[in-house]
């Protein structure tokens, strides 16, 4: 199975910009950290691991993509930019479910209690999870959720939790 990752190297680099997605969320926080407007995001998709020829769950796990994106505030708020992998998993012909995992840096507060998130630490965890269905070959929809948080390495954590729609455009 690792052979067939390196074997397929060639192809790989045919799709090796995978995707991209724009989305618009909004803060699912609590009322103390919750964030007035909507966050506008755009993230990218790099396919190093050619896992559009991944076969099995396993296979699937074994290829992950690569991303990179922001989130931006409306209202003056928090913004983030991160990166990390994304392990997206069929389920049949058109749904699909991706799990991110990475790191972000944001702009939020690290420590003025004034400004709400406060988020101890500019360097942040991102998870995030989408519930997708592909229109087509090329256009897929989803429903998505993402946060952020430095796992209680600084001293205050509010973190920043969003919820939203995207549509993507594969290549």
């Amino acid at each position: 199975m690792i052979a067939s990752i390196f074997a397929s190297s060639a192809s790989a680099q045919e799709h090796l910009l995978d995707e991209v997605r724009i989305g618009v969320s909004g803060s699912i926080q609590t009322k103390r950290t919750f964030e007035p407007g909507v966050f506008p995001s755009a993230t990218v998709f790099f396919d190093p691991f050619d896992q559009r020829h991944a076969q099995s769950f396993l296979d699937h796990m074994l290829r992950p993509r690569v991303h990179v994106g922001a989130i931006v505030s409306t209202t003056g708020g928090a913004n983030q930019a991160y990166a990390g992998f994304t392990w997206t998993v069929p389920l049949g012909e058109k749904f699909f479910v991706d799990l991110g995992f990475g790191g972000s840096v944001t702009d939020a507060s690290p420590d003025d209690p004034n400004k709400r998130p406060v988020v101890g630490c500019r360097l942040q965890f991102h998870e995030s999870a989408g519930l997708g269905y592909n229109i087509n070959q090329n256009w897929r929809v989803l429903a998505t959720i993402e946060h952020s948080s430095n796992a209680d390495l600084c001293d205050e954590n509010d973190g920043l939790s969003y919820a939203g729609i995207a549509v993507g455009y594969r290549f």
